[in-house]
């Protein structure tokens, strides 16, 4: 993460395009995070993906090939244009484990450090799959396959616990067509709970990350597939199985052209009480007006957190001879790009995205701790120190006055009377520390009613990086996607 200059109060200036205006406030709080509604002016229109998804608290992801990262055309576009990454084999069970019970992450670490380096979010993909085994998984049934299976998600998901937010456990586990029955593969003969199985090890090998069902050819409501996962999820969490979402590959071609009911399709399982994400986008020959369909319609749904496409330029797909994909083969913008943007860009003025009730702030006055969700654990100033720029951590709880904050009627937060909670910056990783108070719009943050804490100049969430939990772990700015680690609790 880069470390941003910090100007002294006086000299510090911020870009109009980057403030958000406070709404009307008009309900309090007790004992819990309270919210604030933010508008962005209709003259900053987003001129990235991840800028256009961030003012609807989305992500705009993209699938990274390890072997591309020297391409420097290839990593600018990644870089400037998505805030979330998924590994589009580096994760897999042949990279991650080609030899059962010595694990491998070295491609898989180059992909993690690229997108964490540049204040990027990673899902994991994937951890059990009938394909892309390697030869010694392929060779097994029955108790040794189940348990080569849960140890291969323990394996990878605790050697990236608290790393990784979002992890694809178990991917497309039911077959084609009309049968909606589950897939003949090596997995599902070692008995039809193996997916329980698969999301129930995941919980306890990392309870903090959000775990997801991912598949393709389920996007039409009315197909036997789509209606096969819908029936597998809504028994799931009748039953107590941990699934967090459903991710919808979105490979739309003559096989599988994109339905308008897919917005139905998100609606229906969003009101299962998961998170619904589009996870593999890329459509045949890249139809504009059907990417900004796609965009609109998880846009439309409120647990829709995301949306990633499946590799950069038509040249970097795996479908490159359809042409799928937002960049052509020199890395220029085609035409969906501009209606992807066009889309991301529509209702940003009214903050876009699900919305929160506009509440006041608690009174000015009181003071107390503000806790991570995901660790359990209080935002500290390290040992107390005062000084201008110190960075505050995630620490165990006390009652100590370095993890005592007041939140005051303006919006700060502030601690040893003069102090205040201070954003570094306005971009992914800006670090967050404590400086004199002096009024600024990066020192006041929003508190909303889903828990999160946001950055009034920035409308970015405050983060724990890396979604880790434990002493120690900085805080940053980062598009609010709904994580866990991007929670908080204040009682004051």
């Amino acid at each position: 993460m880069g470390v941003n200059a910090f100007p002294r109060p006086g000299a510090r200036r911020f870009t109009g395009g980057l403030y958000r205006a406070l709404a009307a406030a008009t309900v309090s709080v007790v004992g819990v995070v309270t919210a604030l509604t933010v508008t962005q002016p209709a003259s900053a229109a987003a001129s990235t993906l991840a800028e256009g998804a961030a003012q609807h608290n989305r992500y705009f992801g993209v699938a990274i090939a390890a072997n591309r990262l020297n391409d420097s055309v290839y990593t600018n576009i990644a870089n400037r244009e998505f805030n979330s990454v998924t590994a589009e084999n580096e994760m897999k069970i042949d990279a991650t484990e080609p030899q059962q019970g010595r694990f491998d992450f070295t491609q898989a670490d180059r992909i993690y450090n690229w997108a964490r380096q540049n204040g990027k979010q990673v899902r994991g993909h994937t951890l059990a799959w009938h394909s892309q085994q390697p030869q010694w998984m392929q060779n097994l049934s029955g108790q040794a396959l189940r348990q080569a299976m849960i140890n291969h998600i323990q394996g990878v998901m605790s050697y990236y616990r608290g790393k990784i937010p979002i992890w694809d456990v178990v991917n497309e586990a039911f077959e084609d067509g009309n049968s909606g029955r589950r897939r003949d593969s090596n997995l599902q003969r070692t008995g039809n709970d193996w997916i329980e199985v698969a999301f129930r090890t995941a919980r306890q090998a990392d309870p903090s990350a959000k775990l997801c069902y991912n598949d393709y050819n389920i996007e039409n409501w009315n197909a036997a597939k789509t209606q096969a996962v819908y029936n597998m999820v809504r028994d799931f969490k009748s039953r107590g199985v941990p699934i967090d979402c459903v991710g919808f590959q979105s490979h739309f071609n003559s096989g599988n052209p994109y339905n308008p009911n897919f917005r139905t399709t998100l609606q229906q399982f969003a009101a299962l009480g998961v998170d619904v994400e589009v996870t593999e986008l890329d459509i045949e020959n890249a139809p504009a007006q059907t990417y900004a369909s796609v965009i609109r319609d998880c846009l439309a749904v409120d647990r829709c957190t995301g949306i990633t496409v499946w590799g950069v330029r038509d040249s970097d797909s795996w479908r490159s001879y359809q042409n799928p994909l937002l960049f052509d083969n020199n890395g220029n913008k085609k035409q969906a790009y501009y209606a992807v943007l066009d889309a991301l860009n529509e209702g940003s003025d009214d903050g876009g995205g699900p919305s929160n009730p506009p509440v006041s702030p608690p009174p000015g006055g009181g003071s107390g701790q503000i806790r991570g969700v995901a660790s359990n654990r209080c935002i500290d100033v390290p040992n107390g120190n005062t000084a201008d720029g110190t960075q505050v951590q995630l620490y165990d709880c006390h009652s100590g006055s370095n993890q005592q904050w007041t939140y005051t009627s303006s919006g700060e937060f502030r601690i040893f009377g003069n102090k205040c909670l201070d954003a570094g910056g306005s971009s992914n990783g800006a670090v967050v520390q404590i400086y004199s108070c002096w009024g600024g719009a990066n020192q006041k943050w929003e508190l909303r009613a889903d828990g999160t804490i946001v950055g009034v100049q920035s409308g970015l969430c405050l983060d724990a990086v890396g979604g880790g939990t434990g002493n120690g772990t900085r805080l940053q700015l980062y598009s609010c996607w709904g994580g866990n680690n991007q929670k908080w609790s204040y009682n004051a």
